[in-house]
């Protein structure tokens, strides 16, 4: 029960501090703010895998090549 109080509480302080944060941002320069980037119990986003060209591909799972480019 604590821990859902916690992450109530963090719900509606990191929409406040997004909300003042986008105020004051310089709309040119930065980019939107949202609760989650001030929120600690939010999970950080994975990172996007590279994009590789399929010739890699065929080389790593066809032709059990690795490390050649």
């Amino acid at each position: 029960m604590a821990e859902a109080r916690s992450q109530q509480c963090w719900a509606h302080t990191s929409a406040l501090l997004a909300m003042l944060a986008n105020i004051h941002r310089d709309s040119k320069k930065t980019r939107v703010f949202k609760p989650a980037d001030f929120n600690p119990h939010a999970r950080p986003s994975q990172p996007t895998a590279a994009k590789v060209g399929i010739t890699v591909l065929k080389q790593v799972f066809v032709d059990n090549r690795q490390g050649e480019r």
